[in-house]
Protein backbone atom coordinates (compact mmCIF):
# COMPACT_ATOMS: atom_id res chain seq x y z
CA UNK A 1 0.00 0.00 0.00
CA UNK A 2 1.39 3.43 -0.92
CA UNK A 3 2.58 5.56 2.00
CA UNK A 4 0.08 8.30 1.07
CA UNK A 5 -2.87 5.93 1.58
CA UNK A 6 -1.65 4.93 5.04
CA UNK A 7 -1.14 8.58 6.02
CA UNK A 8 -4.61 9.49 4.74
CA UNK A 9 -6.19 6.68 6.78
CA UNK A 10 -4.29 7.84 9.88
CA UNK A 11 -5.48 11.42 9.32
CA UNK A 12 -9.09 10.25 8.94
CA UNK A 13 -8.86 8.28 12.21
CA UNK A 14 -7.38 11.34 13.95
CA UNK A 15 -10.16 13.56 12.57
CA UNK A 16 -12.81 11.12 13.81
CA UNK A 17 -11.27 11.06 17.29
CA UNK A 18 -11.11 14.86 17.43
CA UNK A 19 -14.73 15.21 16.26
CA UNK A 20 -15.91 12.74 18.90
CA UNK A 21 -13.91 14.49 21.63
CA UNK A 22 -15.26 17.91 20.64
CA UNK A 23 -18.84 16.64 20.63
CA UNK A 24 -18.34 15.15 24.08
CA UNK A 25 -16.71 18.31 25.45
CA UNK A 26 -19.45 20.49 24.00
CA UNK A 27 -22.11 18.31 25.61
CA UNK A 28 -24.20 18.54 22.48
CA UNK A 29 -26.23 15.38 23.01
CA UNK A 30 -29.66 16.21 24.36
CA UNK A 31 -31.22 13.90 26.95
CA UNK A 32 -34.63 15.54 26.44
CA UNK A 33 -36.67 13.30 24.10
CA UNK A 34 -38.72 16.34 23.01
CA UNK A 35 -35.49 17.86 21.67
CA UNK A 36 -34.18 14.69 20.05
CA UNK A 37 -33.00 15.12 16.48
CA UNK A 38 -35.45 13.19 14.32
CA UNK A 39 -35.95 12.86 10.59
CA UNK A 40 -39.14 14.89 10.99
CA UNK A 41 -37.32 17.78 12.68
CA UNK A 42 -34.63 17.75 10.00
CA UNK A 43 -37.25 17.73 7.22
CA UNK A 44 -39.07 20.62 8.96
CA UNK A 45 -35.76 22.54 9.05
CA UNK A 46 -35.29 21.89 5.31
CA UNK A 47 -38.84 23.08 4.62
CA UNK A 48 -38.27 26.24 6.68
CA UNK A 49 -35.06 26.94 4.74
CA UNK A 50 -37.00 26.65 1.47
CA UNK A 51 -39.52 29.26 2.68
CA UNK A 52 -36.85 31.93 2.10
CA UNK A 53 -37.37 31.41 -1.62
CA UNK A 54 -40.85 32.91 -1.33
CA UNK A 55 -39.25 36.24 -0.48
CA UNK A 56 -35.80 36.21 -2.11
CA UNK A 57 -34.20 34.79 -5.23
CA UNK A 58 -33.34 31.14 -4.55
CA UNK A 59 -29.91 31.59 -6.13
CA UNK A 60 -28.94 33.78 -3.17
CA UNK A 61 -29.13 30.74 -0.91
CA UNK A 62 -27.35 28.06 -2.93
CA UNK A 63 -25.67 25.83 -0.34
CA UNK A 64 -25.61 22.37 -1.93
CA UNK A 65 -23.23 20.78 0.60
CA UNK A 66 -25.50 21.65 3.52
CA UNK A 67 -28.66 20.64 1.62
CA UNK A 68 -27.06 17.30 0.72
CA UNK A 69 -25.96 16.67 4.30
CA UNK A 70 -29.40 17.54 5.68
CA UNK A 71 -31.16 15.21 3.25
CA UNK A 72 -28.73 12.38 3.98
CA UNK A 73 -29.05 12.90 7.74
CA UNK A 74 -32.85 12.66 7.58
CA UNK A 75 -32.71 9.66 5.24
CA UNK A 76 -30.23 7.94 7.55
CA UNK A 77 -32.66 8.28 10.47
CA UNK A 78 -35.45 6.97 8.22
CA UNK A 79 -33.15 4.09 7.20
CA UNK A 80 -33.87 4.97 3.56
CA UNK A 81 -31.22 4.72 0.85
CA UNK A 82 -30.67 7.86 -1.23
CA UNK A 83 -29.98 7.67 -4.95
CA UNK A 84 -27.73 10.13 -6.73
CA UNK A 85 -30.72 11.50 -8.67
CA UNK A 86 -32.70 12.06 -5.47
CA UNK A 87 -29.73 13.80 -3.87
CA UNK A 88 -29.38 16.08 -6.90
CA UNK A 89 -32.95 17.23 -6.33
CA UNK A 90 -32.31 17.74 -2.61
CA UNK A 91 -29.25 19.88 -3.38
CA UNK A 92 -31.56 22.50 -4.93
CA UNK A 93 -29.00 23.54 -7.55
CA UNK A 94 -28.59 22.65 -11.23
CA UNK A 95 -27.89 18.93 -11.72
CA UNK A 96 -24.36 19.51 -13.00
CA UNK A 97 -23.54 21.54 -9.89
CA UNK A 98 -25.08 18.88 -7.64
CA UNK A 99 -23.09 16.10 -9.36
CA UNK A 100 -19.86 18.09 -9.02
CA UNK A 101 -20.60 18.72 -5.36
CA UNK A 102 -21.38 15.05 -4.68
CA UNK A 103 -18.14 14.02 -6.42
CA UNK A 104 -16.13 16.53 -4.37
CA UNK A 105 -17.71 15.24 -1.15
CA UNK A 106 -16.99 11.61 -2.11
CA UNK A 107 -13.41 12.52 -3.05
CA UNK A 108 -12.95 14.17 0.36
CA UNK A 109 -14.28 11.11 2.16
CA UNK A 110 -17.42 12.82 3.47
CA UNK A 111 -19.75 10.60 1.45
CA UNK A 112 -19.59 7.05 0.15
CA UNK A 113 -21.04 5.58 -3.04
CA UNK A 114 -22.73 2.19 -3.12
CA UNK A 115 -24.10 0.39 -6.16
CA UNK A 116 -27.72 -0.71 -6.04
CA UNK A 117 -27.61 -4.52 -6.05
CA UNK A 118 -31.05 -4.60 -7.69
CA UNK A 119 -30.24 -2.11 -10.47
CA UNK A 120 -26.67 -1.64 -11.69
CA UNK A 121 -27.63 1.70 -13.28
CA UNK A 122 -28.40 3.27 -9.91
CA UNK A 123 -25.95 4.40 -7.24
CA UNK A 124 -26.74 5.19 -3.64
CA UNK A 125 -24.95 7.83 -1.60
CA UNK A 126 -24.52 7.81 2.18
CA UNK A 127 -22.55 9.77 4.72
CA UNK A 128 -19.29 8.22 5.83
CA UNK A 129 -19.13 7.26 9.53
CA UNK A 130 -17.20 10.37 10.61
CA UNK A 131 -19.55 12.62 8.60
CA UNK A 132 -22.60 10.96 10.17
CA UNK A 133 -21.22 11.53 13.68
CA UNK A 134 -20.32 15.14 12.89
CA UNK A 135 -23.80 15.80 11.44
CA UNK A 136 -25.45 14.23 14.47
CA UNK A 137 -23.49 16.55 16.77
CA UNK A 138 -24.02 19.55 14.51
CA UNK A 139 -27.78 19.01 14.28
CA UNK A 140 -28.03 18.49 18.05
CA UNK A 141 -26.47 21.94 18.40
CA UNK A 142 -28.28 23.68 15.52
CA UNK A 143 -31.75 22.30 16.22
CA UNK A 144 -31.45 22.73 19.99
CA UNK A 145 -30.01 26.23 20.14
CA UNK A 146 -31.80 28.02 22.99
CA UNK A 147 -34.33 30.54 21.74
CA UNK A 148 -34.97 28.82 18.41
Amino acid sequence: RPAGDTRLEALKRDAERVAAALAELAGTHSDDPARAVTAGRIRAHIKARRQRERFFDAALFADPVWDILLDLAASRLEERPVSVSSLCIAAAVPTTTALRTIKMMVDRGLLVRRSDPADARRTFIAMGPATARAMESCLETVLNTPGL
